[in-house]
């Protein structure tokens, strides 16, 4: 069904949105009595710039009257705001409560519904969010030959095999909905995306309801003025995926998970669970991983149906490496199989092995010494002490010398600055802090905040603004400490091509590229495994 200003009207009547259809002295909650209220609009935007015959733009975020000048002049048709710019335009205003919302709602019905042809997974979590969409990416294209788009934080893929880079965690409402409708085009059967706490706050994922939902895992983050002013309030952003999924698979280390429960009963959801090792309630998870030789990082998996019978999923051997990312893998396994794949198509479900995610847990040697160095995006309490504790478990017997190159992000999450300090310091040598994307906060200032943290007399710690110097500083380090084996861990910006600066994205080389150049490797050659080294 075409989008109309008469169909919209009645859409946001359907859910309580629409305050009333303004244009010039017309004031109405009747579409009949606008104009030419039944022609289908040829676009939708959320930016002026892109305003063009027969668009309905949406008037979002720091909207002023000011960018709608000369604006009917352009073609506009009607505009969906929370304020009534009839002052400015004489285009039909659709005045609501929620624009974010009324966006996700009529962008949805404007390509068609999308969704409705698709089979959508949504995943959230604190950590492994980016990972477990790969490895459910790879299983689901392996089911389906290669019929699975992907949203994800590092790229976007709307035809199961070619990706690019992608701008949001999640991305805004008009543009998934947008995406989706390319993905269907395309032969699309499946579409994985990663569902940020922010989706649910800022209602990019509104009305939307995931075939199969997982929640990961949970532990602080995100907590500031400009993200989620509370714990509590992170926490429930979170759990919003639970009430908007069909099916819901979960992790069994989140805190506080009687009331994700709860939240799964009280909406008639089914619950199936995942779980890592030798858990005390893996006899009522769905599937497990059990490790089989943790030092060359093999795991079994095993599935358990509604019945309890119990099917042997055969050995894993990831590319990527940690145990994390086993446990990354069992959540892909349990997704999969609640969207439908088979636990005997043991081929889709080993699809995930290969699979290897820029900027994650990326490992390189140095020609000219004893150095290993490890690319990754941990940013957390969680994921830092996640990544330590890989490095203990596979070089203990070495004594690694550990140095840590990291910053910290502007304008948000100031938690993180003491807990990734907290986290390390009682297991590293050395802290190397350096600019991250520091927005429009002066990154000495998060620098000398993180080294002010570091209270273990025995860790040195220094702040180098140049992020490659940074880098370089640790890896000339390592070398005139030759006779250690030494573990840089260069933490934050993965592959990512810029720093942000100011709202910016200012060109940037990339910590895998940069780590590449000083070891004198080629590009891409990467090891896949420490173990190995």
């Amino acid at each position: 069904m075409a989008l109309t200003l008469a169909t919209a009207t009645e859409l946001l009547k359907r859910h309580h949105l629409l305050r009333e259809i303004v244009q010039g002295d017309i004031w109405t909650m009747d579409a009949s009595r606008i104009p030419h209220s039944d022609r289908s609009f040829d676009s939708v935007t959320y930016d002026t710039r892109q305003v063009a015959p027969g668009s309905l733009l949406f008037c979002k975020g720091r909207f002023k009257a000011e960018y709608l000048e000369g604006i009917d002049d352009r073609g506009l048709a009607a505009y969906v705001a929370q304020t009534d710019y009839s002052a400015v335009t004489a285009v039909p205003g659709l005045v609501v409560n929620d624009v974010r919302k009324a966006m996700s709602l009529l962008s949805s019905e404007f390509y068609g519904r999308p969704q409705d042809e698709l089979t959508v997974v949504g995943i959230t979590g604190t950590k492994g969010k980016t990972t477990t969409t790969y490895f459910t990416q790879a299983v689901l294209n392996a089911a389906s030959h290669g019929k699975a788009a992907l949203f994800s934080s590092v790229d976007n893929c709307l035809d199961g095999r070619t990706y690019e880079e992608s701008d949001l965690t999640t991305p805004e409402s008009m543009d998934a909905f947008r995406m989706m409708r390319t993905a269907v085009d395309n032969g699309m059967r499946y579409l994985v995306m990663e569902v940020s706490s922010q989706a649910y706050k800022v209602d990019r994922v509104y009305g939307l309801t995931f075939d199969v939902g997982a929640f990961l895992n949970f532990s602080p983050d995100h907590i500031s003025e400009i993200e989620h002013p509370t714990f509590e309030d992170y926490f429930y952003c979170k759990r919003q995926i639970v009430a908007n999924s069909r099916a819901v698979v979960l992790g069994e280390e989140i805190d506080h998970a009687d009331i994700v429960v709860e939240d799964a009963a009280t909406a008639g959801v089914p619950v199936s669970r995942f779980v890592l090792g030798d858990a005390t309630d893996a006899d009522h998870a769905a599937v497990i991983a059990l490790p089989v030789d943790e030092s060359h990082g093999t795991y079994r998996m095993a599935s358990r149906d509604t019945e309890g019978a119990v099917t042997d999923l055969g050995e894993y051997h990831l590319a990527l490496d940690g145990d994390f990312n086993y446990r990354n893998a069992a959540a892909a396994v349990a997704i999969s199989l609640a969207a439908g794949v088979g636990a005997d198509d043991a081929a889709a479900l080993h699809a995930m092995e290969p699979v290897r995610v820029a900027g994650r847990m990326e490992q390189f040697h140095d020609t000219q010494s004893n150095t290993l160095a490890i690319v990754d995006y941990a940013h957390n309490h969680a994921s830092v002490t996640a990544l330590l504790d890989f490095v203990e478990d596979r070089f203990a017997d070495r004594d690694p010398r550990i140095t840590l190159v990291t910053g910290s992000a502007g304008n948000k999450a100031y938690d993180r600055r003491q807990e990734i300090v907290e986290a390390a310091q009682h297991r590293i040598s050395n802290f190397v802090f350096t600019a991250e994307d520091t927005d429009t906060e002066p990154f000495i200032d998060i620098c000398m905040e993180m080294k002010g943290y570091v209270t273990d007399p025995e860790v040195r710690s220094t702040v180098i603004d140049d992020r490659p110097s940074a880098i370089a500083n640790a890896v000339y380090d390592a070398r005139a400490h030759a006779d250690r084996f030494n573990v840089l861990l260069l933490i934050g910006k993965g592959d990512e091509r810029w720093i942000k600066d100011h709202h910016k994205h200012v060109p940037f080389e990339g910590d895998d590229r940069v780590i590449q150049r000083l070891f004198g490797l080629a590009d891409g050659d990467a090891d896949s495994r420490a173990a190995e080294l």
